[in-house]
Protein backbone atom coordinates (compact mmCIF):
# COMPACT_ATOMS: atom_id res chain seq x y z
CA UNK A 1 0.00 0.00 0.00
CA UNK A 2 1.57 3.27 -1.11
CA UNK A 3 0.25 6.32 1.17
CA UNK A 4 -0.13 10.01 -0.05
CA UNK A 5 -0.73 13.34 2.46
CA UNK A 6 -2.81 15.03 1.48
CA UNK A 7 -2.24 18.66 2.83
CA UNK A 8 -4.63 21.72 1.87
CA UNK A 9 -3.21 25.20 3.21
CA UNK A 10 -4.12 28.70 2.90
CA UNK A 11 -1.65 31.73 4.42
CA UNK A 12 0.11 29.22 7.07
CA UNK A 13 3.60 28.69 5.91
CA UNK A 14 4.68 28.03 9.39
CA UNK A 15 2.00 25.66 10.38
CA UNK A 16 3.40 23.75 6.90
CA UNK A 17 6.99 23.96 8.32
CA UNK A 18 6.15 22.10 11.79
CA UNK A 19 4.03 19.63 10.12
CA UNK A 20 6.57 18.34 7.36
CA UNK A 21 9.39 18.37 9.66
CA UNK A 22 6.86 15.62 11.82
CA UNK A 23 6.24 13.75 9.01
CA UNK A 24 10.38 14.02 7.42
CA UNK A 25 10.53 12.00 11.23
CA UNK A 26 7.63 9.12 10.68
CA UNK A 27 9.15 5.21 11.54
CA UNK A 28 8.68 2.30 9.68
CA UNK A 29 8.64 0.77 6.28
CA UNK A 30 5.71 2.11 4.60
CA UNK A 31 5.97 4.09 1.35
CA UNK A 32 4.51 7.43 1.18
CA UNK A 33 4.47 10.92 -0.73
CA UNK A 34 3.49 13.91 0.55
CA UNK A 35 0.93 15.80 -1.32
CA UNK A 36 0.69 20.43 -0.59
CA UNK A 37 -2.01 22.03 -2.50
CA UNK A 38 -1.62 25.79 -1.94
CA UNK A 39 -5.38 27.05 -1.46
CA UNK A 40 -4.62 30.95 -3.17
CA UNK A 41 -2.44 32.31 -0.18
CA UNK A 42 -1.37 35.42 -0.93
CA UNK A 43 1.73 34.33 1.76
CA UNK A 44 3.33 31.00 0.36
CA UNK A 45 4.97 28.42 1.71
CA UNK A 46 6.46 27.31 -1.88
CA UNK A 47 10.27 28.40 0.45
CA UNK A 48 9.23 26.03 2.93
CA UNK A 49 8.45 22.97 0.37
CA UNK A 50 11.91 23.63 -1.17
CA UNK A 51 13.36 22.39 2.42
CA UNK A 52 11.83 18.92 2.24
CA UNK A 53 12.92 18.08 -0.81
CA UNK A 54 15.84 16.07 -0.10
CA UNK A 55 13.78 14.61 2.75
CA UNK A 56 10.48 13.27 1.72
CA UNK A 57 8.77 12.53 -1.45
CA UNK A 58 6.73 15.96 -2.22
CA UNK A 59 4.89 17.65 -4.95
CA UNK A 60 3.57 21.24 -4.25
CA UNK A 61 0.67 22.50 -6.64
CA UNK A 62 -1.07 26.14 -6.38
CA UNK A 63 -4.45 26.54 -7.46
CA UNK A 64 -6.64 29.66 -6.92
CA UNK A 65 -9.05 29.44 -3.85
CA UNK A 66 -12.18 27.38 -4.01
CA UNK A 67 -11.84 26.16 -0.24
CA UNK A 68 -10.66 23.24 1.66
CA UNK A 69 -12.90 20.50 0.36
CA UNK A 70 -11.88 21.13 -2.70
CA UNK A 71 -8.49 21.65 -2.22
CA UNK A 72 -8.26 18.18 -0.79
CA UNK A 73 -9.37 16.73 -3.91
CA UNK A 74 -7.23 18.39 -6.11
CA UNK A 75 -5.11 16.86 -4.15
CA UNK A 76 -6.43 13.58 -4.10
CA UNK A 77 -6.57 13.70 -8.47
CA UNK A 78 -2.44 14.60 -8.87
CA UNK A 79 -1.70 11.84 -5.65
CA UNK A 80 0.14 8.78 -6.93
CA UNK A 81 -0.87 6.33 -4.29
CA UNK A 82 -3.57 3.91 -3.89
CA UNK A 83 -4.71 5.18 -0.38
CA UNK A 84 -4.77 9.15 1.07
CA UNK A 85 -4.68 10.11 4.55
CA UNK A 86 -5.59 13.84 4.55
CA UNK A 87 -4.44 16.15 7.36
CA UNK A 88 -4.98 19.58 8.21
CA UNK A 89 -1.94 22.44 8.09
CA UNK A 90 -2.21 22.71 11.48
CA UNK A 91 -0.85 19.18 12.73
CA UNK A 92 1.82 17.67 14.11
CA UNK A 93 2.16 13.74 13.25
CA UNK A 94 3.54 11.58 15.95
CA UNK A 95 6.79 9.00 14.68
CA UNK A 96 4.64 5.73 14.84
CA UNK A 97 1.88 7.33 13.13
CA UNK A 98 2.07 5.10 9.63
CA UNK A 99 3.00 2.35 11.73
CA UNK A 100 -0.78 2.44 13.71
CA UNK A 101 -2.19 2.80 10.49
CA UNK A 102 -0.69 0.31 8.77
CA UNK A 103 -1.47 -2.29 11.03
CA UNK A 104 -5.31 -1.32 11.97
CA UNK A 105 -5.96 -1.33 7.91
CA UNK A 106 -3.72 -4.84 7.36
CA UNK A 107 -6.37 -6.31 10.38
CA UNK A 108 -9.32 -4.56 9.64
CA UNK A 109 -9.48 -2.83 6.49
CA UNK A 110 -12.12 -0.37 5.67
CA UNK A 111 -12.20 2.28 3.06
CA UNK A 112 -12.31 5.28 4.85
CA UNK A 113 -10.80 5.71 8.98
CA UNK A 114 -10.38 8.31 11.26
CA UNK A 115 -8.34 9.28 14.07
CA UNK A 116 -8.99 11.64 17.20
CA UNK A 117 -6.38 14.62 18.04
CA UNK A 118 -4.77 15.29 21.27
CA UNK A 119 -2.09 18.06 22.09
CA UNK A 120 1.40 18.79 22.45
CA UNK A 121 3.26 20.19 26.13
CA UNK A 122 4.37 22.75 24.02
CA UNK A 123 0.90 23.81 22.51
CA UNK A 124 -0.36 27.63 24.69
CA UNK A 125 -2.93 27.41 27.69
CA UNK A 126 -5.58 28.35 25.20
CA UNK A 127 -4.90 25.73 22.63
CA UNK A 128 -4.92 22.99 25.78
CA UNK A 129 -8.38 24.54 26.69
CA UNK A 130 -10.29 24.25 23.58
CA UNK A 131 -8.39 21.03 22.79
CA UNK A 132 -10.00 19.50 25.88
CA UNK A 133 -13.19 21.16 25.46
CA UNK A 134 -13.59 19.83 22.08
CA UNK A 135 -12.33 15.96 22.76
CA UNK A 136 -13.69 15.75 26.04
CA UNK A 137 -17.07 13.51 26.87
CA UNK A 138 -18.33 16.02 29.41
CA UNK A 139 -18.88 18.56 26.29
CA UNK A 140 -19.61 17.48 22.83
CA UNK A 141 -16.37 14.81 22.31
CA UNK A 142 -18.73 11.94 22.05
CA UNK A 143 -21.33 13.84 19.68
CA UNK A 144 -18.26 14.99 17.40
CA UNK A 145 -17.58 11.38 16.20
CA UNK A 146 -14.97 10.69 19.13
CA UNK A 147 -15.77 7.59 20.63
CA UNK A 148 -15.47 4.20 18.47
CA UNK A 149 -19.00 2.52 20.36
CA UNK A 150 -20.90 4.92 17.66
CA UNK A 151 -22.68 2.51 15.27
CA UNK A 152 -20.84 4.50 12.43
CA UNK A 153 -18.05 6.71 12.87
CA UNK A 154 -17.62 10.29 10.83
CA UNK A 155 -14.04 10.81 10.46
CA UNK A 156 -13.10 14.65 10.45
CA UNK A 157 -11.04 15.65 7.82
CA UNK A 158 -8.17 17.23 9.82
CA UNK A 159 -6.68 13.63 10.46
CA UNK A 160 -8.79 11.24 7.74
CA UNK A 161 -7.47 8.61 5.46
CA UNK A 162 -9.83 7.64 1.96
CA UNK A 163 -8.91 4.74 -0.39
CA UNK A 164 -8.62 5.85 -3.95
CA UNK A 165 -11.40 3.86 -4.97
CA UNK A 166 -13.19 5.44 -2.11
CA UNK A 167 -12.52 8.77 -3.18
CA UNK A 168 -13.28 8.08 -7.39
CA UNK A 169 -16.67 6.48 -6.50
CA UNK A 170 -18.02 9.09 -4.02
CA UNK A 171 -16.37 11.90 -5.86
CA UNK A 172 -14.36 13.51 -2.84
CA UNK A 173 -15.57 16.21 -0.86
CA UNK A 174 -18.73 18.35 -1.33
CA UNK A 175 -18.45 22.30 -1.68
CA UNK A 176 -19.87 22.74 1.91
CA UNK A 177 -17.86 23.94 4.51
CA UNK A 178 -17.40 23.35 7.87
CA UNK A 179 -19.63 20.05 7.35
CA UNK A 180 -17.64 18.48 3.93
CA UNK A 181 -16.06 15.69 6.13
CA UNK A 182 -19.33 14.46 7.61
CA UNK A 183 -21.28 14.93 4.38
CA UNK A 184 -18.48 12.65 2.54
CA UNK A 185 -18.62 9.58 5.20
CA UNK A 186 -22.82 9.66 4.87
CA UNK A 187 -21.92 9.47 0.84
CA UNK A 188 -19.42 6.75 1.45
CA UNK A 189 -22.01 4.81 3.71
CA UNK A 190 -24.85 5.08 1.21
CA UNK A 191 -22.03 3.52 -1.36
CA UNK A 192 -21.57 0.69 0.55
CA UNK A 193 -18.15 1.58 2.12
CA UNK A 194 -17.23 1.24 5.69
CA UNK A 195 -15.92 3.88 8.18
CA UNK A 196 -14.03 2.97 11.46
CA UNK A 197 -11.83 5.25 14.09
CA UNK A 198 -8.56 4.08 14.58
CA UNK A 199 -7.76 5.49 18.29
CA UNK A 200 -4.06 5.46 17.97
CA UNK A 201 -3.63 7.35 14.91
CA UNK A 202 -3.92 10.50 16.76
CA UNK A 203 -2.18 13.56 15.82
CA UNK A 204 -1.59 16.96 17.85
CA UNK A 205 -4.16 19.42 16.56
CA UNK A 206 -3.48 22.85 17.26
CA UNK A 207 -6.87 24.13 16.08
CA UNK A 208 -7.92 27.90 16.76
CA UNK A 209 -5.34 30.01 18.23
CA UNK A 210 -7.29 33.23 19.87
CA UNK A 211 -11.14 33.22 20.97
CA UNK A 212 -12.60 35.06 18.57
CA UNK A 213 -11.59 32.58 15.61
CA UNK A 214 -12.83 29.34 17.51
CA UNK A 215 -16.26 30.88 18.65
CA UNK A 216 -16.35 32.00 14.67
CA UNK A 217 -15.66 27.86 13.87
CA UNK A 218 -18.25 26.76 16.32
CA UNK A 219 -21.01 29.17 15.27
CA UNK A 220 -20.27 27.71 11.15
CA UNK A 221 -20.53 24.16 12.90
CA UNK A 222 -23.63 24.92 14.73
CA UNK A 223 -24.74 26.15 11.05
CA UNK A 224 -23.78 23.72 9.20
CA UNK A 225 -25.52 20.63 10.83
CA UNK A 226 -28.84 21.22 10.95
CA UNK A 227 -27.80 21.52 6.68
CA UNK A 228 -27.14 18.04 6.46
CA UNK A 229 -30.11 16.59 8.58
CA UNK A 230 -31.74 18.58 5.77
CA UNK A 231 -29.87 16.62 3.19
CA UNK A 232 -29.86 13.22 5.11
CA UNK A 233 -32.79 13.13 7.45
CA UNK A 234 -31.91 9.58 8.20
CA UNK A 235 -28.73 10.28 9.77
CA UNK A 236 -29.83 12.92 12.09
CA UNK A 237 -29.85 12.52 15.89
CA UNK A 238 -31.16 14.08 18.99
CA UNK A 239 -27.99 14.58 20.40
CA UNK A 240 -26.83 17.11 17.30
CA UNK A 241 -29.46 19.26 19.48
CA UNK A 242 -27.86 18.74 22.70
CA UNK A 243 -25.37 22.24 22.67
CA UNK A 244 -28.77 24.12 21.38
CA UNK A 245 -30.79 23.00 24.31
CA UNK A 246 -28.05 23.16 27.12
CA UNK A 247 -28.11 27.55 25.96
CA UNK A 248 -31.86 27.90 26.05
CA UNK A 249 -32.04 25.81 29.23
CA UNK A 250 -29.22 27.81 31.00
CA UNK A 251 -31.23 31.45 29.33
CA UNK A 252 -34.79 29.27 31.31
CA UNK A 253 -31.89 28.80 34.15
CA UNK A 254 -31.46 32.01 34.59
CA UNK A 255 -34.91 33.59 33.92
CA UNK A 256 -36.30 31.98 36.64
CA UNK A 257 -34.06 32.81 38.90
CA UNK A 258 -36.33 36.02 39.05
CA UNK A 259 -39.04 34.18 40.30
CA UNK A 260 -37.14 32.67 43.37
CA UNK A 261 -35.89 29.04 41.53
CA UNK A 262 -32.19 28.77 41.77
CA UNK A 263 -32.00 25.37 41.67
CA UNK A 264 -31.98 24.66 37.67
CA UNK A 265 -29.18 27.52 37.60
CA UNK A 266 -27.38 25.38 39.82
CA UNK A 267 -27.27 22.56 38.61
CA UNK A 268 -25.38 24.55 35.66
CA UNK A 269 -22.87 25.90 38.16
CA UNK A 270 -22.47 22.15 39.17
CA UNK A 271 -21.66 21.15 35.88
CA UNK A 272 -18.84 24.12 35.13
CA UNK A 273 -17.49 22.72 38.64
CA UNK A 274 -16.89 19.50 37.12
CA UNK A 275 -15.33 20.31 33.99
CA UNK A 276 -13.19 22.80 36.17
CA UNK A 277 -12.65 19.73 37.70
CA UNK A 278 -12.01 17.01 35.39
CA UNK A 279 -10.05 19.28 33.13
CA UNK A 280 -7.19 19.89 36.44
CA UNK A 281 -7.13 16.47 36.97
CA UNK A 282 -6.29 16.68 33.36
CA UNK A 283 -3.91 19.18 32.73
CA UNK A 284 -2.67 19.56 36.13
CA UNK A 285 -2.93 23.35 35.29
CA UNK A 286 -5.48 25.55 37.13
CA UNK A 287 -5.59 28.14 34.37
CA UNK A 288 -6.04 25.61 31.61
CA UNK A 289 -8.70 24.38 33.78
CA UNK A 290 -10.50 27.62 33.91
CA UNK A 291 -9.88 28.66 30.08
CA UNK A 292 -11.52 24.95 30.02
CA UNK A 293 -14.47 26.22 30.97
CA UNK A 294 -15.04 29.90 29.08
CA UNK A 295 -13.65 27.43 26.13
CA UNK A 296 -17.40 25.23 26.39
CA UNK A 297 -19.29 28.52 27.31
CA UNK A 298 -17.91 29.13 23.78
CA UNK A 299 -18.97 26.12 22.38
CA UNK A 300 -22.16 25.53 23.98
CA UNK A 301 -22.97 29.49 22.69
CA UNK A 302 -21.75 29.50 19.32
CA UNK A 303 -22.47 26.17 18.30
CA UNK A 304 -26.09 26.39 19.96
CA UNK A 305 -26.86 29.23 18.98
CA UNK A 306 -25.54 28.76 15.03
CA UNK A 307 -27.74 25.23 15.55
CA UNK A 308 -31.44 27.38 16.34
CA UNK A 309 -30.47 30.06 13.29
CA UNK A 310 -30.38 27.19 10.69
CA UNK A 311 -32.71 25.18 11.83
CA UNK A 312 -35.67 27.91 11.73
CA UNK A 313 -34.27 28.97 8.47
CA UNK A 314 -34.11 25.42 7.16
CA UNK A 315 -37.20 23.74 8.48
CA UNK A 316 -39.18 26.70 9.58
CA UNK A 317 -38.68 29.21 6.89
CA UNK A 318 -37.79 26.54 4.11
CA UNK A 319 -34.83 28.13 2.98
CA UNK A 320 -32.09 26.47 0.43
CA UNK A 321 -29.02 26.49 2.32
CA UNK A 322 -27.14 27.98 -0.09
CA UNK A 323 -29.61 30.95 0.12
CA UNK A 324 -29.86 30.94 4.00
CA UNK A 325 -25.80 30.67 4.30
CA UNK A 326 -24.02 31.50 1.62
CA UNK A 327 -20.44 32.26 3.60
CA UNK A 328 -20.53 28.17 4.03
CA UNK A 329 -20.43 27.09 0.34
CA UNK A 330 -17.20 27.69 -1.57
CA UNK A 331 -18.02 27.77 -5.59
CA UNK A 332 -16.11 25.67 -7.75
Amino acid sequence: MYFSFIIPVYNRPDEIDELLESLSKLEGDAAFEVVVVEDGSTISCEHIIEKYQSKLTIAYFFKPNSGPGDSRNYGMTQAKGDYFIILDSDCIIPEDYLIKVSASLKNDYVDCFGGPDAALASFSTIQKAINFTMTSFLTTGGIRGGSEKMDKFQPRSFNMGLSKVAFELSKGFGNIHPGEDPDLSIRLWNLGFKTKLIKEAFVYHKRRISWDKFQIQVNKFGKARPILNKWYPEYAKITFWFPSLFLIGFVVSAFLVFFNWPYFLALYGCYFSLLLVWSFIQNKSLTIAFYSVYAAIIQFYGYGKGFILSYIKLFILNQKPQEAFPELFFKK
